[in-house]
């Protein structure tokens, strides 16, 4: 193997070992798990519902942080006791708050939070839409009345100031529709 080729293996190695050392540590220390295999998988499950609150992307089971650890380290407490799931998961609920659940419960307080994107959307698209219309509108050159008509010709010198005009054509095309003035 070349040195190169033995460098590249050494450092995707070290990568590795580094990426899986947190997960290891979370849930590695033999002194936080309880013995009981069953009650331990529960612990884990919880673990995986509440949110830590330092990395705010993780679960409890997944950091290494401290307040992590001390968050596992209830939930087991609680299992210990004999409480069910859903009683450990409000323990922890009641003192952290919504924030510390993984998938926030749908409530009047949070409805407005679930319905945001939909609101932002729907507004984007009204705007999009009144914005077009304001656009087709003013593309489109107004018809001239007969009295903006008479001071126009009069403005170009074509009629004198209180002389009766020819008829008068459209700006789309005449009376004829030919385009060209009658």
């Amino acid at each position: 193997m070349t040195g190169r080729a033995a460098f590249t293996l050494r450092t995707l190695a070290l990568l590795a070992a580094l990426s899986a050392a947190p997960a290891l540590a979370a849930v590695g220390d033999p002194a936080e798990r309880l013995r009981d295999p069953a009650l331990e998988a529960r612990a884990e499950a919880i673990g995986r519902e509440l949110r830590c609150l330092v990395c705010q992307n993780q679960s409890i089971e997944d950091s290494d942080a401290d307040l992590a650890r001390d968050l596992r380290r209830i939930v087991r407490e609680q299992i210990a006791t004999g409480r069910s799931d859903t009683e450990v998961i409000r323990f922890v609920h009641d003192r952290y708050g919504d924030f510390v659940l993984l998938r926030p419960r749908f409530t009047a307080a949070t409805a407005l939070l679930w319905a945001t994107p939909a609101v932002a959307l729907a507004g984007g698209l009204l705007l999009i839409l009144a914005m077009r219309r304001r656009i087709a509108t003013t593309r489109m050159p107004a018809e001239l009345t007969e009295a903006e008509r008479r001071r126009l010709r009069q403005i170009e010198g074509d009629e004198a100031p209180g002389e009766e005009a020819p008829p008068a054509t459209s700006l789309r095309g005449g009376p004829g529709g030919s385009g060209t003035p009658a």
